[in-house]
C-alpha cells in the first residue's frame, strides 16, 4: 500500500489527466472529476464511478445542466498500489475506463480495449 497526501494525489491526478491524448478529452465538456475515500464497508469496492448521463444517451443537453462527475477513489487506489508508479498507473488507467463511461463505452468494451 502507498500512502500519499491529498494534495499530492490532486496533483498526480491532475498530471495524469493532462498526460491523455488529445483525441482522449476531445469533446469531454461539463465534466468534474473529484477525489473522494469510498465508505469503509460499501460494496462493490470501486477505483472509479462516472455519474452521469454518456454522450451517446442524449439528447437535449445545455445551460444549467449540473456538471457530470468522475469520482477517484483515493483510499481504494492506495490499497491496491505498491507504490507510487502502480498508484500513477491505477489512476492512469482509471480516469481513462470513467472517460469511456463518459464517452458511451460499457465494461465489457473497456475489457477489450484493455481499460477494465
Amino acid at each position: 500500500m502507498v500512502e500519499i497526501s491529498d494534495d499530492d494525489f490532486e496533483r498526480l491526478v491532475a498530471e495524469e489527466f493532462d498526460a491523455l491524448s488529445d483525441d482522449m478529452v476531445r469533446g469531454i465538456e461539463n465534466v468534474a472529476i473529484l477525489i473522494a475515500n469510498q465508505p469503509p464497508g460499501e460494496r462493490p469496492r470501486l477505483f472509479g464511478l462516472y455519474s452521469g448521463r454518456p454522450l451517446k444517451t442524449r439528447g437535449v443537453y445545455g445551460y444549467g445542466e449540473l456538471p457530470d462527475r468522475i469520482t477517484l477513489f483515493k483510499n481504494n487506489m492506495q490499497e491496491h498500489s505498491a507504490d507510487l508508479d502502480a498508484l500513477r498507473s491505477r489512476v492512469h488507467i482509471t480516469l481513462v475506463h470513467e472517460i469511456g463511461h463518459y464517452f458511451g463505452l460499457d465494461d465489457a468494451r473497456l475489457r477489450e480495449l484493455g481499460w477494465a
